[in-house]
């Protein structure tokens, strides 16, 4: 009789607002997100956005370049070019999808970053998923799922992200591969049996298989697969030798199986080269320490709030040690810490290498976020008040680009068009170091003027270019191999981009010199028929 009995009404309505409060949050969460991430399909044609923080020479080439196997083979018949830049050879699993787009889309830069976008929007809701999966045995669905809609709204509104996930480069299909990876190998300890364990691992071997296709680097994401699969297996030696057979048997015979391939139709030598080119730069003694300080001050890229608040995290999981139990928030920081240590490895921070750090981290920061709410019941309070500040920051600067577009590149590229199809009787080819995003963006036929496994006089004896397209100047190696056989008339120039090297498209027609026939030094390269098909037609290059 001494208390105070509560209305059974009022119990089952503070009970309802218990449950209801945090799916309201989701939903807003996840609709914010939705509208972030819609933003990404606007102005997919627009540059790069000029005066970024982010000077990547790759908005300039990369797009054609990793993409070139599928451009060329439905623009020319042929998806490699003896001689020239092949890197679909040692990269092939991005063209092999672009392909598969492009047979109902035909070729084009719209298309290529509309992929990129839709996969960046699967990257969201594999982080959605990843995010809600159980750490340890604790029964905290409800919070896992409001933080994990928080990661996919801080994802979406990143300017960071957004930039590089409308670029039809590698790093995003290489990050989704990466979380299904991780997914495939959390799923191997909720496996009922034997066999269905050993379908898991080979699922996780075939997604390594893919990623490694995807680009290379990600050889240094494989410890925090391991660490998953160790997990996974309880950290019982025979269960993780089984499971590491089976993964590790199913990466060598598919990689090794494509390598043979390869070895066979004699394409080593294009796989080899892709190393070669890019082997310009590295760590080393006398540079290690500054190397590996710009690798870590450089990460501020990805965020100026997200960044050090992800290292915050780092910290505050040393003071808790029991947070490196969860294997979600473990896996994350080996995820990033892999691929930084590549970038230190490689010591060239391009920005566009951080876009596989960004995402981990910002999931890290919102899984190490639910370990410090789980300490402390006030702690969401507080972590609402700074989600707020992120989003409003990032999301600003997001606005800002979206608003903003600029369209100097696609200009250029179809007045060089313009140019280029005035002359029919005279060689469509182009030479330039863009040569592939010009293909990309107007169809044109191209080979590169800076990489292929053909010296460039030989290159130039092969395909015979009509017109010759660099940035701002042209380099006295390039000049001396054209010279040779060509006058360089200069024909235009157009305004494209903001970096000071390369903010100037200048056109020169090639005119083969009167009784100099560009000739290779040495035989080899077979001169391939330069014809590509649109929908309607079929145009032959002469």
């Amino acid at each position: 009789m001494g208390g105070r009995l509560e209305h059974p009404k009022s119990a089952m309505t503070q009970s309802f607002a218990r449950v209801r409060v945090p799916h309201v949050i989701v939903a807003l969460l996840l609709a914010l997100g939705a509208v972030a991430f819609a933003l990404h399909f606007l102005h997919l044609r627009a540059d790069f956005p000029n005066h970024s923080p982010w000077n990547d020479w790759a908005k300039y080439t990369d797009e054609g370049w990793y993409g070139d196997a599928a451009i060329r083979y439905y623009l020319r018949g042929t998806w490699r070019l003896p001689g020239d830049f092949n890197p679909a050879v040692a990269l092939p699993v991005w063209p092999l999808v672009e392909a598969v787009l492009f047979r109902f889309t035909g070729v084009g830069i719209l298309a290529a970053r509309a992929l990129t976008v839709c996969v960046f929007g699967c990257v969201l809701c594999s982080s959605f998923f990843f995010l809600r999966l159980r750490a340890e045995r604790r029964d905290d669905r409800s919070m896992r799922t409001v933080f994990a809609a928080a990661a996919v709204l801080v994802l979406a509104a990143s300017p960071f992200i957004y930039v590089f996930t409308r670029m039809a480069i590698l790093e995003p299909l290489l990050v989704l591969m990466m979380l299904l990876s991780l997914q495939a190998a959390y799923a191997t300890r909720l496996a009922q049996s034997a066999w269905q364990r050993a379908a898991y691992a080979a699922g996780v071997g075939l997604l390594i298989s893919l990623m490694i296709g995807t680009k290379t680097t990600a050889v240094f994401l494989l410890p925090a697969i391991a660490y998953m699969l160790a997990d996974s297996a309880g950290w019982r030696l025979r269960r993780m030798l089984r499971t590491a057979a089976i993964t590790g048997g199913v990466v060598a015979v598919l990689c090794g199986s494509y390598f043979l391939v390869l070895v066979h139709r004699g394409y080593l030598g294009d796989f080899r080269y892709l190393f070669t080119a890019n082997a310009y730069t590295g760590i080393t003694r006398s540079t290690f320490f500054k190397t590996v300080g710009e690798t870590l001050t450089d990460g501020m890229w990805t965020g100026s709030l997200t960044y050090p608040l992800a290292g915050l995290m780092l910290v505050l999981a040393c003071v808790r040690p029991r947070v490196w139990r969860d294997p979600v928030f473990t896996s994350l920081a080996l995820w990033a810490a892999g691929y930084m240590t590549f970038m230190a490895y490689h010591a060239n921070m391009q920005p566009r290498y951080y876009l596989v750090v960004a995402v981990p981290l910002v999931l890290l920061l919102l899984r190490g976020a639910l370990h410090v709410a789980e300490w402390n019941p006030v702690a969401p309070l507080a972590l609402a008040p700074l989600l707020l500040l992120v989003v409003g920051l990032e999301g600003h600067q997001t606005l800002n680009f979206a608003r903003h577009p600029e369209y100097t590149y696609q200009v250029a590229a179809v007045r060089i068009e313009r140019i280029v199809e005035a002359e029919p009787a005279h060689s469509h080819t182009v030479l330039s170091i863009s040569g592939s995003n010009l293909s990309l963006m107007t169809g044109l036929p191209s080979i590169c003027d800076d990489f292929g496994t053909m010296d460039l006089e030989d290159r130039i004896a092969a395909y015979r270019p009509g017109w010759f397209v660099s940035w701002n100047y042209v380099e006295d190696d390039k000049m001396a191999a054209l010279s040779r056989f060509y006058t360089l008339t200069r024909v235009a120039e157009f305004p494209a981009m903001d970096d000071p090297d390369r903010n100037l498209m200048i056109v020169y027609r090639l005119d083969a010199k009167e009784g100099m026939k560009p000739k290779r030094k040495r035989p080899g390269a077979r001169l391939l028929p330069m014809a590509f098909t649109y929908p309607q037609n079929s145009v032959t290059i002469r």
